[in-house]
């Protein structure tokens, strides 16, 4: 085996030890090498609490405390940005500048302009540039794709994706008044449900976007969104978020097709699993419990196992298994693409993409009208 990419991480906040380190140090060809981290390393990392300080937790990984000494290490391979979105654009060019492949906490950038130049900052070498868009591996996902791609659903006409949360407790935090580029629920929530809408049905002919606050204050910001995207054929997709959602379980999926339907509540259990203290190495890491199973109903049978005839309905009915949650996939594939074993499966024009819906779903909001991709 070759020697392991030697990783460094800007940033130490809850991304890079919740949704970051947990699928990527299981990975043998990756080695956790350096941070970027301002604060100063306590004088006894020892005595410290885990979680508390990058050198807490990994003390023989290198520190740094400014970009300019981050950046001029030569040994770090890969660069994984885990800060604010104002500051994304920022480190990654600084990185590619560098000659070092680039992983992009979500959202990408504040603009599409933005993604649009580090995409062209990418090409001038050869270093890879990809978005951590790990909800592509979430379990749900990974099995609406398959179904999908196995036909259980026929052409699909309308689908519906939805990240919600009842007044989830983070919201108090959301009280910025004026909008800037970068700010608001689509950058946030909406980061991960746009990239699966473009990877399952792709650009779009036009978006009509309506904004939201519900959160009891006046702002431009918005904390819940309903965004419609039409197509050339019969096809309508609907992504929502919604803050208030009293509902016993929230609604995940809705997808609806010539040959049948999947509906789908709950949300992927990898999040849990690894807040519990759980790790992704355990084997039932990132298994769905078989209470939440999506519901799949079809004219014709296409799982034996799971679905049965209903008579009166004329349609095969059944809770579909839900495939397992593996964001370790993401990292995976990130080890491949460097060796040159495989493609990127997360290309940063997917991910600008991403970015240009947004603003085109803020204009529509802003302008009360539909407006065309462009």
């Amino acid at each position: 085996m070759p020697a392991p990419i030697k990783v460094g991480f800007i940033g130490y906040g809850g991304s890079t030890k919740t949704y970051h380190l947990p699928y990527l140090l299981p990975h043998p060809e990756l080695e956790v090498y350096a941070f970027f981290q301002r604060a100063e390393a306590p004088p006894d990392p020892k005595s410290q609490k885990a979680g508390s300080h990058c050198t807490v937790d990994f003390p023989t990984a290198k520190h740094y405390r400014t970009s300019e000494e981050f950046f001029a290490d030569k040994d770090i391979e890969l660069v994984v940005i885990c800060t604010h979105t104002d500051t994304h654009s920022i480190f990654a060019e600084q990185a590619l500048k560098n000659s070092k492949h680039v992983v992009v906490e979500k959202p990408f950038t504040s603009s599409s302009e933005e993604a649009d130049r580090l995409i062209a900052v990418s090409k001038q070498g050869k270093s890879l540039l990809t978005v951590y868009q790990n909800r592509r591996w979430d379990g749900d996902f990974r099995t609406l794709r398959h179904i999908v791609k196995e036909d259980a659903l026929g052409t699909i006409t309308e689908a519906e994706i939805h990240y919600d949360f009842e007044n989830p407790p983070w919201l108090r935090y959301l009280s910025q008044k004026e909008y800037t580029p970068g700010s608001g629920m689509m950058f946030g929530l909406g980061s991960h449900t746009i990239d699966q809408a473009l990877l399952l049905f792709g650009r779009p002919k036009s978006v009509t976007a309506f904004l939201r606050v519900l959160r009891g204050i006046e702002s431009e910001v918005e904390d819940s969104f309903t965004i419609i995207l039409q197509y050339d054929t019969p096809l309508l997709v609907t992504i929502k978020t919604t803050t208030h959602t009293p509902l016993e379980h929230q609604l995940k999926y809705l997808v609806r097709g010539t040959k049948g339907s999947y509906i789908k509540f709950g949300t992927d259990t990898q999040e849990e699993h690894t807040i519990s203290g759980k790790p992704s190495t355990d084997p039932s890491f990132g298994i769905e419990d078989a209470s939440t199973h999506g519901l799949l109903t079809t004219y014709e049978q296409f799982d034996s196992k799971t679905q049965t005839y209903n008579a009166a309905e004329k349609k095969y009915v059944g809770k579909y298994p839900t495939i397992k949650g593996w964001n370790r996939g993401y990292y995976e594939n990130i080890v491949d693409a460097i060796r040159g074993r495989a493609e990127l499966d997360v290309k940063p024009e997917q991910s600008r993409d991403g970015i240009r819906l947004i603003e085109l779903a803020r204009l529509s909001n802003e302008t009360g009208r539909t407006v065309p991709w462009s």
